[in-house]
Parts: C-alpha cells; sequence; structure tokens
C-alpha cells in the first residue's frame, strides 16, 4: 500500500500552529518574573504564589483537557482542530490581560492570578489537542519525525520572535524600572501574530481521518489513566525529562535577572537572551540529523550535557559582556536539544503502546497532556522555588541595584541546581527501553496493522456496493 507523503507546505503550516505557544511561553518565562516584581510592583512573596498557582492550575487542567479531546466526536474539520480553532481568542484576551497594571492597588494580586490562570487554561485548550494533532497528520514514524523538526524549527523560532518582540520593545528603553506601557505594545504585537498562526494552522494543515473500525471505542478517564501512567516508557520518558525540564525552566525563568543584576548586562540581556534563542534555531536541523544517524537516545545524552560546561563557566568567571555572547551562543545549542527531543520520542512511546494494546484507542490526547502536565508542573515549582529564594535573600522589588545575596542565588538557580537536575534526568533516560531496533520494529508492526484495517474497510465498501 502507498502512503500518502506530507507535502513541505503542510509540514510548514503544522508547524507555525506550534509558534504562539512558544512565542507567549517565552514571553513569559523570561520577562512574567521580572515584571511582576519591578513593573507591578508585588512583593515577591505575592509574585511567587502568582507564578506557582497558576502554574499548578495550568497543569491540573492538562489532563481534564487532554481525557474531554479524547472522548470529543469528530467533525468535519477533524477532532483536534475545533478545540484549537475555539479557544485562540480566548487565550489571546487572557494573555493581553496578563499585562496590563490596572488602576488600584486592592486586588491587584487577584488581578494577575485569575487572568494568568485563565490564559492557562485557554492555552491548554489550544496546545493539548495541537500536540496530539502529530498522530493525526500521517501514519508513517518517519514523516512524523520530520513535521516535528519542522515544529521544533518554527517553535525555536518562537521563542526567537517572543524574546525579540518582548525584549527589544522592552528593552529600548534604559528607564528603571521598565514602563508598563513598553510591555502593551509588545503584548499586543504577540497577539496579533498569536491569531495569525492559528489560521495559517487551520489552512495548511488536514486532520487525517480515524478507522471508521475503531471510532467509538474510547477510553474511561480511569481506564486511560491507569493504562497510560503503567506503560513503562512512558513513566521512563517522563520523569527523565521532568527534571531536565526543571533544569532548562530554572534557567530560563531566573537568566534575565541575573543578566541584569548578577553580571550588570541591564542594557544588554535582551540581546544576550536573543542570540541564546537564535543559536537554538539554527541548531535544530543539526539534532535532527543527530538523532536520524546516531539515534534518539544518543542525541539526548550529547544534547543535554553540551549545556553544563557552559553553566558553570557563566557563574565561574569575571562579568565580560563578549564572554556572556559566546557562552549564549553555546548554550542555544542544549536549548534545541531541549525542544526537540522529547518531542521527538514521545511518538515513539505512544506508538509502542498501540503495538501492546491494539484494542484500545482514542488514547492519544492523554499521552500528550499527561506529558504536558508534568512538564508544566516541573514550571511552576521551579517558578514558585525561584521567586521564593529571591525574597528570602532579600530582594529589593523596584530596585536598580541588588544585595550580594540576591546575587549568589541566581548564580546558584542557574548553575549549581540546574546542572545536577541534568544528571538525574540522565540517569533516568538510560533506562528508557526503547531503542532504535525497539521502534522500528512497532513501525513495521503498526504498518502491518494499518494495511490490514484498510483491506478490511475496502472489502467491506466492495461487498455494499
Amino acid at each position: 500500500m502507498s502512503r500518502k507523503r506530507l507535502t513541505f507546505w503542510n509540514k510548514l503550516c503544522y508547524a507555525i500552529g506550534g509558534a504562539p505557544y512558544q512565542i507567549t511561553g517565552s514571553a513569559l518565562g523570561f520577562f512574567l518574573q521580572i515584571f511582576l516584581l519591578d513593573v507591578a510592583q508585588l512583593d515577591p512573596f505575592y509574585a511567587s504564589i502568582i507564578l506557582f498557582v497558576g502554574r499548578a492550575w495550568d497543569a491540573i487542567t492538562d489532563p481534564t483537557v487532554g481525557f474531554l479531546v479524547s472522548r470529543s466526536r469528530s467533525t468535519r474539520i477533524g477532532r483536534m482542530m475545533p478545540w484549537i480553532l475555539c479557544s485562540a481568542p480566548f487565550a489571546v484576551a487572557t494573555y493581553f490581560l496578563i499585562w496590563f497594571v490596572p488602576p488600584f492597588e486592592q486586588g491587584k494580586v487577584v488581578w494577575y492570578l485569575v487572568f494568568y490562570c485563565l490564559f492557562q487554561s485557554m492555552q491548554t485548550c489550544f496546545h493539548v489537542p495541537y500536540s496530539a494533532l502529530t498522530m493525526f497528520i500521517s501514519t508513517d514514524q518517519t514523516e512524523r519525525d520530520s513535521a516535528t523538526a519542522y515544529r521544533m524549527t518554527i517553535e525555536v523560532l518562537g521563542t526567537v520572535l517572543g524574546t525579540a518582540i518582548q525584549g527589544q520593545i522592552v528593552g529600548g528603553t534604559n528607564d528603571c524600572p521598565f514602563p508598563w506601557m513598553t510591555y502593551m505594545i509588545s503584548t499586543g504585537v504577540i497577539c496579533i501574530i498569536y491569531l495569525l498562526c492559528t489560521l495559517v494552522l487551520f489552512l495548511g494543515v488536514k486532520e487525517r481521518k480515524e478507522s471508521k473500525r475503531y471510532r467509538g471505542q474510547l477510553l474511561t478517564f480511569r481506564r486511560g489513566l491507569y493504562m497510560v501512567m503503567s506503560h513503562e516508557p512512558y513513566i521512563k520518558l517522563v520523569i527523565g525529562f521532568l527534571f531536565t525540564s526543571l533544569a532548562f525552566m530554572l534557567l530560563e525563568g531566573n537568566f534575565a535577572l541575573f543578566l541584569t543584576y548578577t553580571l550588570g548586562h541591564r542594557k544588554d540581556y535582551q540581546n544576550i537572551l536573543l542570540v541564546i534563542m537564535l543559536s537554538g534555531t539554527l541548531t535544530i536541523p543539526l539534532w535532527q540529523w543527530f538523532l536520524t544517524r546516531f539515534g534518539k537516545k544518543k542525541a539526548v545524552y550529547f544534547g543535554m550535557t553540551w549545556a553544563v560546561p557552559f553553566m558553570i563557566l557563566i557563574v565561574s568567571i569575571k562579568s565580560k559582556l563578549i564572554i556572556s555572547y559566546l557562552v549564549s551562543v553555546a548554550a542555544g545549542v542544549s536549548v534545541a536539544a531541549a525542544f526537540l527531543l522529547p518531542w521527538s520520542m514521545l511518538p515513539d512511546v505512544v506508538d509502542d503502546f498501540k503495538v501492546k494494546n491494539p484494542g484500545v484507542h482514542g488514547h492519544e490526547a492523554l499521552f500528550y497532556s499527561f506529558f504536558v502536565f508534568f512538564v508544566k508542573f516541573a514550571s511552576g515549582v521551579s517558578l514558585g522555588i525561584s521567586t521564593l529564594s529571591l525574597k528570602f535573600a532579600g530582594y529589593e522589588t523596584g530596585a536598580c541595584l541588588q544585595p550580594e545575596a540576591v546575587s549568589l542565588t541566581l548564580k546558584t538557580l542557574v548553575s549549581l541546581v540546574p546542572v545536577v537536575l541534568i544528571f538525574i534526568g540522565l540517569l533516568i533516560l538510560k533506562t528508557y527501553p526503547i531503542d532504535e531496533k525497539r521502534r522500528q520494529d512497532n513501525q513495521k508492526l503498526l504498518q502491518e496493522m494499518l494495511d490490514s484495517d484498510t483491506d478490511s474497510e475496502s472489502s467491506a465498501l466492495g461487498s455494499n456496493v
């Protein structure tokens, strides 16, 4: 049976659909903490509550939305696409209000907490079905890997765009603290891009129809949760990347503060962040070649450990702008690996589950939603711990200079702790059981199953005629 290949435009439009998540995510990851502390001028304790509760709520909504998506009926435009289209306008509206400074002091904490949680909910309704869409654009693992590489390239480019828009507009002023109107301008630009990317995804991607034989055979939430969480490769993959994700999120969440207050690069921090993201974008094709040539597990080992020497170097030497730029170029290589590899390996786990459970269907969104749940949980923990650590170190809201204890805390949060977390994650991923041979065997078995289903449906159609 000949398999229909995805065109370049199919892959590109699919990839562009992932940009809104990363554009808003990078803006929030790099700048929300410093916005709440220095622009909204919230106490670090309240800022930590907002960041942690918002992420915790976001994590909780992922399995819920994943289950609802898995139970959704297929429509004329598919099962995933209606969720994406309906959630996008609400995500844009709530994102805009996150960066607005309300004209009152009482209730300001509630304002940011409510709109941060609402945005995360809408973003979940967009991103969970978009992530699961990977399994519905093609049945060919090679095509899905290729589409994932396109997606990761655009998503890293999305982080570049988010960092550039927010950083260059906000960083274009030397005022201390930064004026909040610059945040509103950058937010407006990001909201427009969000809607345009959603439109491109809808127009350029056709969701593959499910086999008629499998429609209606869906998992209950309890059974789905049990089966997903009892699948050994999935658990090891999730826990391993939970630690590595926590490492890079600690780095992301505190790097702007580290550059501003520890290294003294207040005028250049937005450019350094931009260089990291550009470096990551340019090296995505390198990692796609590497994992194809040497396997995904080796790519994980090389990709994650590459950042370690530079995390140590940036806090060990005397602050020099040129060194900071060189380190940012090297760090971007690992950022690319951290973006690409988890999403490239997750479809292998889903395929492995299909081979072992051929009678179970409607599970794809559950795998992706629980994976996103753990990643976002790590993000919430990292942001909460970071902001509380700064409070205990004596961080002064709105000040242009910070105590030495804050500088030491920031060094720990962007170097020592991430390095330890990376090595713990790699030790867990070493036990991940799906190697290249098992992956290829699974792909052959799945193709045989698909060919058998297609032949059965064709025979049934012929007999009806």
